[in-house]
This record gives C-alpha cells, sequence and structure tokens, in this order.
C-alpha cells in the first residue's frame, strides 16, 4: 500500500486527479478505461480538478466508462440527494463522457436483488475497473460497506447504520429519519477486484480510521483495511488525517513518497 501524504486537501485532490488524468490518457488498449468513483465530500475537489483539465483540453473522457460505487434505495434520481443527481452536478454535466457510458444503480429498481447481479455483470463485461476512486467514513466504511460487512461481499443491499445516517442528516435537514435506511453499493471484493483503487482520507475526523487502514489489523469492523492486502492501493490524504498515525510510519511515507509531493 501506498500513502501519498499532501499538505491540504487542494493539494490531495489535485494530486489524485492529475494521477487519474495520467492513467486515461496512457490508457492504450482496444477498449475503454474503466473508471470507479465515489461521491461524498472527499472527491469533490477530485472533481473539481478533473473538470478543469477538461475545459482546459488538457483531457477527454469519451474513451471512459464509469460505474459508481453506491446509491440510496427510495430515492428518485432527481432528488438533490441522490447520487445520479450528486455525479451529474459535480462531474457528468462538465465533461465529455458519454451518457450511455456512465452507469449509477438504480435505487428504484423493481427487483433490487437482480439490479446488483446486472451490476457486477456489466462491470465484468468490460474487463473489469482499472481505476477505483473511494473516500472513507469516520468508521473507516468503504461506499456503503459498514462496519460487519464481509471482505468478500459482492454488489448489493446495504443497511445504514445509526451513525451513518446521522453523518449523513447534514444533508437532510439534520434529520436522520430522513436519511435513507438502505443502499446499493459495490462489494468490498468488488472494489478489490480493480486493477487500482485510490482511496482520499482528509481531515482530523477521520484520522482514527486512517490509523485503522494503514497500521491496523485487516477487519471487517473497519472495511477499508482490506486495501492492505490489495497489490495497488494509494492512500491519497492530508496532513491533518495522519494526526493519529505512529511518528515513524507518517516519516517514513514522506521519505518514501518525497517526490510525490506537491
Amino acid at each position: 500500500m501506498r500513502v501519498v501524504i499532501q499538505e491540504n486537501y487542494d493539494n490531495m485532490s489535485k494530486w489524485t486527479a492529475n494521477y487519474i488524468a495520467a492513467k486515461i490518457k496512457a490508457h492504450k488498449e482496444d477498449r475503454p478505461f474503466v473508471l470507479g468513483l465515489p461521491t461524498g465530500s472527499s472527491p469533490i475537489g477530485v472533481y473539481n480538478e478533473l473538470v478543469r483539465m477538461y475545459k482546459a483540453g488538457e483531457i477527454s473522457f469519451k474513451n471512459v466508462v464509469t460505474f459508481n460505487m453506491d446509491e440510496y434505495v427510495g430515492l428518485p434520481k432527481e432528488h438533490d440527494q441522490s447520487y445520479w443527481y450528486f455525479m451529474h452536478y459535480y462531474f457528468f454535466d462538465h465533461v465529455d463522457v458519454p451518457k450511455e457510458n456512465i452507469n449509477i444503480l438504480n435505487g428504484l429498481a423493481e427487483d433490487l436483488e437482480a439490479e446488483c447481479a446486472n451490476y457486477e455483470a456489466k462491470i465484468a463485461s468490460y474487463g473489469g475497473i482499472d481505476l477505483f476512486l473511494g473516500g472513507i467514513g469516520v468508521d473507516g466504511h468503504i461506499a456503503f460497506n459498514e462496519p460487519g460487512t464481509s471482505l468478500a461481499s459482492r454488489t448489493g443491499l446495504r443497511k445504514l447504520t445509526r451513525d451513518t445516517r446521522i453523518v449523513n442528516s447534514r444533508f437532510f435537514d439534520n434529520d436522520p429519519e430522513k436519511v435513507p435506511a438502505y443502499a446499493l453499493c459495490t462489494g468490498v471484493a468488488t472494489v478489490m477486484d480493480a486493477k487500482e483503487v485510490i482511496i482520499e482520507i482528509s481531515g482530523h475526523n477521520k484520522a482514527r480510521a486512517m490509523a485503522h487502514v494503514v497500521e491496523g489489523a485487516v477487519s471487517q469492523m473497519w472495511t477499508c483495511s482490506c486495501l492492505q492486502m490489495h497489490e495497488n492501493a494509494i492512500i491519497a490524504c492530508d496532513e491533518s488525517a495522519c494526526d493519529e498515525l505512529k511518528v515513524g510510519t507518517y516519516k517514513y511515507y514522506l521519505d518514501i513518497e518525497k517526490d510525490e509531493r506537491l
């Protein structure tokens, strides 16, 4: 696992966006570049930078297929808190990803189990995901794979914990009861199948999760810790997220990644 420490959120976002853009531009295979994408506050800076790069003529997304990590159950896509809405607002409406290449789970599907199985099959039909971008919750969960979710899990229905609904209530009039109780999301094993994974971690409130993910044991109680077992996993973080790392760990990653510092 690589840990790339940047001074602040903006630098972390720019580094991550530059890494993703470089991978897309270097892709020479006779198939699209398959990109896994998250929602939430962490990736907004990345999306802003990728949009800037597109508008500046530095990159095109015409040969990119995207698969999003998750979607609430029960929200229409036009709802301003649906992840379909989020992705179009921050990214898809501003770049040239073909509409037919955008894949987001349908939380209103009549058969949710079939929706998830078809999503896994569609990912496989493209030869898997080349790069999966993600973030984590304060309890170390990745996507909506809450603590206790099997590390062998696949895309499926997830019940959200009370803590997650409280955290997300800031988008729902600060009322946890307005936050959907269920979501569809890619499984831990689905993310692990990607050829590369980049997880963004920023802020002091994520420092405990960061320490568990980087230094702790691999555990279903910190689902993102599974990345210790991934051959090509990167944690892109800011200084504040490192507050609970051991000093030796922090210095080690600063030293070996010093040329990546913005």
